[in-house]
């Protein structure tokens, strides 16, 4: 083999490695461009997104606040006898419903009630000499000034019968308002007296309910405006009417204090519990709202995707009201729309959907 044909093999093998080498590290151009999601050309292949979506129907609408209350007693008293004196009996069981002027506790009157049985007596001799002075005054058998005399021994002595009734009377502890009278602190023979708290009575039918509302909803809360609020634990919610509001909003909370009056006839609401108190500020019929998550904000404007043909399309929309869960949409779209309520941050305008459910 001369020499140039030798030189000319070695330049043929390293050149066939060198191609080799480069055929064998490059990709394969259908497998990668599948797997790239290409096309052969270099085209962008378009994805399908899964979205959830809502068909737009008038409903009502309610701008509505909530505020904490708390439950107050309609009326409460402490409960103690005006005068001293030994206990003798109670009348009452505790926790127990009680009525106006039903006799709860009593202390001994037995120095009174000797007192008016002598008086009592006494008023019979009374009323008799004036009858007899009468009767002599006509036949002009005793003065006119004895006879007036007799009349007012008489008046004296009722006189002093009525104040000896009213001590006995203060010995009665009686209820002042129907309620429900508390546990008591006494036992019969405890000397009682006025400092002395026999039991509190509360009366809860119906039930004030208490609570401060902003000063920028002040006139907006009225007497007579119907309010409803929820107790922690109960599913029901309870309704109640504004009767009364504090004459001045207060300087330091910047809140009008108001109450409200519920029937609690049921006695299921107790004073002293914590309420949620629902304020409806605003009510409007036939409002058509979108979930408030379907709303895309963009550049200070409001925007939202229609389902159409099988593809997104966005819309600029004006927002009402808003609640904790929907927005009022002014304009924009109209009833019968289909608003995409999820993967609104991977919308864009002509992309192909696919709705997977409808409400």
């Amino acid at each position: 083999m001369n020499k140039k044909l030798k030189w000319g093999l070695v330049a043929l093998i390293l050149v066939s490695v060198v191609v080799w080498g480069i055929y064998s590290q490059s990709p394969e151009q259908n497998k990668d461009l599948v797997a790239a999601g290409s096309t052969p050309k270099g085209g962008a292949k378009k994805s399908i997104l899964n979205v959830n979506a809502v068909i737009v129907q008038p409903q009502t609408l309610s701008d509505e606040i909530y505020i904490n209350g708390s439950l107050l007693p309609d009326e409460e008293v402490n409960l103690s006898f005006e005068t001293s004196g030994k206990i003798t009996e109670i009348n009452f069981k505790e926790g127990s419903y009680v009525k106006k002027g039903d006799l709860l506790a009593k202390v001994n009157d037995r120095t009174l009630q000797a007192q008016l049985q002598r008086l009592t007596v006494q008023l019979k001799l009374a009323e008799d000499r004036v009858y007899r002075q009468s009767t002599l005054l006509k036949r002009d058998a005793v003065s006119q000034e004895a006879y007036e005399q007799v009349k007012t021994d008489l008046a004296t002595l009722k006189a002093e019968i009525e104040v000896v009734k009213a001590n006995i009377a203060l010995t009665e502890l009686r209820a002042p308002f129907d309620g429900v009278i508390g546990l008591r602190g006494v036992s019969v023979g405890t000397y009682a007296s006025p400092s002395v708290v026999v039991a509190k009575l509360t009366k809860i039918s119906p039930i004030k309910v208490e609570f401060a509302v902003p000063e920028h909803y002040a006139d907006e809360v009225q007497v007579g405006y119907n309010v409803e609020f929820s107790l922690p634990g109960e599913l029901e919610t309870f309704k109640a009417k504004v009767y009364a509001k504090e004459s001045m909003i207060d300087p330091t909370t910047h809140t009008l204090t108001v109450r409200a009056l519920y029937n609690n006839n049921s006695g299921a609401a107790l004073a002293g519990r914590y309420a949620s108190v629902n304020l409806e500020k605003q009510r409007i019929e036939n409002a058509l709202t979108v979930p408030s998550e379907s709303i895309v904000p963009e550049m200070g404007v409001d925007k939202l995707f229609l389902y159409k043909n099988g593809k997104a399309q966005p819309v600029t929309v004006q927002v009402g009201i808003r609640t904790d869960k929907d927005v009022q949409i002014v304009k924009g779209i109209k009833q019968g729309d289909t608003v995409i309520i999820s993967g609104t941050l991977q919308l864009r305008m002509g992309l192909p959907v696919v709705l997977d459910n409808i409400y």
